[in-house]
Parts: structure tokens; C-alpha cells; sequence
């Protein structure tokens, strides 16, 4: 069976647009398919101060692989693009060559030690919701029960 998967890919350091171009390749190799693609945003850095911008991309992809598995061969790309932590030694997020979320996978509610979908902070971050509710208009947050395009609404009213 095939599901429908949403992933956010961002680059704040070094050659950003290449660094999010091999992370869909190798995705897309990854699934078998092809992924649908957003624009890129640029946008601040989410959560901690830095002068360099994010590039970020959306992606909606399908999958057979289960949301764990899929998770762990995300942070298995991420890796193969950059080692590099994406914290510092007090916890605090830090720049990065690479940076691949999980979102959504279908409607699924998933809290587990290992994975929380959706996203747990999707919601607050408008780099994620604006190119979800450009790929996938009619997916609907399965506990807020609003799709993308009205998150992003809520946000913006704020």
C-alpha cells in the first residue's frame, strides 16, 4: 500500500540549493518515485538567532515504507549529506548544511520515543506551511483538524 508523505527539507550554510537538490534525489531514489516539489522559501532561522538564512523546500512523496523505517533513513540521508549536529552542547538548534523533517504521513497520529507525527511544531512554522498547503491543499492537520492553508491563516492574523 502506498501513503502519501510530506517532508521539509532547509539549508542554512554552505551551497544551500545543492545541499536540498541531493537530499530530494536521494529521497526520490529512496521511495522509487518522484516527488512532487515546492518552490524554495527563504526564511530567518526558526527558534535561535543567526544571520544566515534558510532555503527550504516541501516535497510530497509516495511511500510503501512504514513512517519509522522512513524516518530513520531521512536521518540516514541527512547524515550522508552532513555528519554535522544540528544542536550544540547546551541543546540549542545551530546552523546546518542539511536539514530533513518528516511532517505528515497520510492522516496518521503517531507519539512514540522515536517519532511524532504530525510534526509537533509544524504549526508554528510557516516555512512548512506554505509549501504543504501548496502540495497537498486538501490534507487536514488530523488533531487540530485544519488544513495547512488555514494554519497558515491563523498564523498570519496573529
Amino acid at each position: 500500500m502506498l501513503h502519501k508523505v510530506y517532508i521539509n527539507i532547509g539549508s542554512n550554510q554552505g551551497d544551500r540549493e545543492t545541499a536540498i537538490g541531493r537530499a530530494v534525489a536521494l529521497i526520490e531514489h529512496l521511495c522509487g518515485s518522484p516527488a512532487r516539489r515546492s518552490p524554495i522559501i527563504e526564511s530567518d532561522p526558526w527558534g535561535y538567532k543567526s544571520s544566515n538564512r534558510f532555503m527550504n523546500m516541501g516535497i510530497v512523496i509516495m511511500t510503501s515504507m512504514p513512517p519509522e523505517k522512513m524516518l530513520k533513513s531521512l536521518l540516514d540521508i541527512e547524515k550522508s549529506i552532513s555528519s554535522a549536529s544540528h544542536r550544540d552542547g547546551s541543546g540549542n538548534y545551530v546552523d546546518r548544511i542539511i536539514d530533513i523533517d518528516l511532517i505528515a504521513y497520510d492522516d496518521l497520529i503517531i507519539d512514540s520515543e522515536s517519532l511524532t507525527l504530525p510534526h509537533p511544531r509544524m504549526h508554528l512554522r510557516e516555512f512548512v506551511l506554505r509549501p504543504l498547503a501548496l502540495l497537498w491543499p486538501d490534507w487536514r492537520h488530523p488533531i487540530l483538524d485544519l488544513t495547512a492553508q488555514e494554519l497558515l491563516d491563523s498564523m498570519t492574523s496573529l
